[in-house]
């Protein structure tokens, strides 16, 4: 397991007791057991009792889902990554990877999701719940950008059907690194790299107009239509197949990913509470590099 309490600089980013007696009781045995039903991927129900009650497990993670807590815990792990310089800015890779949605993913209420005490909706709040339908049945897909030490720097959940190429903007939008110094959060590397699913003129002109390099192979068709269109089509792409190797680093992230079981298969019913879960399972890596 591990100790999120342990780590100092995450504490200012937990909830914390005020007032008169207190509301949360030992964040370090609850998130024990959130890390427990995440790499084991049980029902919430089987969790066991020594992380406290079931209950009380699966509130918190669904409450830190709702409000973004694990996103601020993500953003403090890299913020100090980032400070130490252990981010590789010189190649951030995009992909994505399907997961088979469980029976019990399936049936949420049809009435909007509501922050738990308040008023307004989950910020990963998604009305069709990022489900999609393929041969297999249920199908839910991760969109993720990875740097160059296999650790994810932005996540995007979209049901299973759903496109890649569509997807490299928002995921890229997503990239912000906290400054502890101050100043603007770095959301641009220094090159992005992409299979031949992220290969469009939007996307091209997109990484144009924000200054970054990127390695992404053409398509067969689109090479053909911009030769047959003669210098109307453009210069060629340029692509470097030695620096193109390295696009298996957000390949084994995405490996290091699904090795924990909720990650592999949904088993949530909400889009915000899987997003969680996939959240928490980026933390991990973060903490144990």
């Amino acid at each position: 397991m591990i100790d999120f309490d342990r780590r100092v600089f995450l504490s200012p980013h937990l909830p914390q007791n005020v007032g008169r007696g207190g509301r949360w009781k030992s964040h370090r045995r609850v998130i024990n057991g959130i890390l427990f039903r995440q790499r084991t991927g049980i029902p919430w129900r089987d969790v066991p009792p020594r992380f406290g009650k079931w209950k009380t497990v699966y509130e918190r993670h669904r409450r830190w889902s709702a409000d973004g807590t694990w996103e601020r815990l993500l953003r403090a792990v890299q913020a100090d990554a980032d400070a130490e310089g252990r981010i590789d800015w010189t190649m951030v890779s995009v992909d994505s990877t399907s997961c088979r949605a469980h029976q019990h993913a399936a049936g949420a209420r049809r009435r909007p999701a509501r922050l738990p005490g308040r008023r307004g909706r989950p910020a990963q709040h998604r009305d069709d719940e990022a489900l999609g339908r393929s041969r297999g049945g249920l199908v839910c897909k991760i969109h993720l950008a990875s740097d160059g030490g296999r650790r994810p720097l932005a996540i995007v959940i979209t049901p299973g059907q759903w496109g890649d190429a569509p997807q490299l903007i928002p995921v890229l939008e997503r990239i912000r690194v906290p400054r502890p110094s101050g100043g603007h959060p770095r959301t641009r590397p220094d090159r992005v790299s992409g299979d031949k699913a992220y290969s469009s003129h939007h996307n091209r002109r997109y990484l144009r107009r924000r200054q970054i390099k990127h390695t992404t192979p053409e398509r067969k068709d689109q090479r053909a239509d911009r030769q047959r269109r003669g210098s109307a089509g453009g210069r060629p792409t340029g692509f470097d197949s030695t620096t193109y190797r390295r696009r298996n680093e957000v390949e084994r992230t995405i490996n290091a990913l699904k090795g924990l079981r909720a990650v592999a298969s949904r088993f949530d019913k909400r889009a915000y509470v899987f997003h969680g879960t996939v959240t928490v399972s980026a933390v991990r890596l973060w903490i144990r590099s």
